[in-house]
């Protein structure tokens, strides 16, 4: 590839395809769960033979010298980004969220139009939350919350909504946590 670096080229699997328009600006991916789309502010060099994309730091036009000093960072910013979206269109995504202390409890409930999940987390009031259309949750315990779909952004978000419900303090470690998170205890006072 021309002058690109090894970090800034970027393997497409196989069940991938790859659109570029360098007068539009534009890629799409289209893969197996759906099809994605970037405006890019570099250009890049397609080998389709290789199944490569290099992302350069030359931009599409003239730029000012305050804007060529952001074109090495723009440069990473757009691999990052092209590697996202090609997990995103080709894996679903899954957030575990878990409810850590005595009678916190989750529970699904269906209505007509809609479906909810109610928490009961030491408040004197139940707390409820609408899920999206386009995300999957799942309840098979009442303390753990599998959280689906294809939108990595999107389940983040949602996960770190429900998250904010009841944060995890530090001296008991109760409150809502990621699959894997561990919460450094702190001591309480001495008498």
């Amino acid at each position: 590839m021309k002058n690109v670096a090894k970090k800034h080229i970027i393997k497409i699997p196989k069940n991938i395809s790859v659109f570029y328009s360098e007068k539009k600006r534009i890629v799409v991916l289209s893969g197996p769960l759906r099809r994605k789309s970037l405006k890019l502010k570099t250009q890049i060099f397609a080998s389709p033979q290789m199944n490569l994309i290099g992302i350069t730091s030359h931009p599409f036009g003239d730029v000012s010298k305050n804007e060529k000093k952001q074109l090495k960072i723009l440069q990473g910013t757009t691999v990052a980004l092209l590697k996202q979206a090609i997990l995103e269109v080709s894996v679903l995504h899954c957030k575990k969220l878990q409810l850590v202390g005595v009678g916190y409890r989750v529970s699904l409930i269906e209505t007509t139009n809609n479906t909810l999940l109610e928490f009961k987390l030491g408040y004197s009031h139940n707390i409820y939350f609408k899920i999206p259309k386009n995300l999957t949750v799942f309840c098979l315990k009442s303390d753990k919350i599998f959280i689906s779909g294809n939108f990595y952004e999107y389940i983040s978000q949602i996960a770190s909504q429900i998250r904010s419900y009841k944060t995890p303090e530090p001296y008991k470690g109760k409150g809502i946590l990621y699959e894997n998170e561990k919460i450094f205890l702190k001591e309480g006072k001495k008498v």
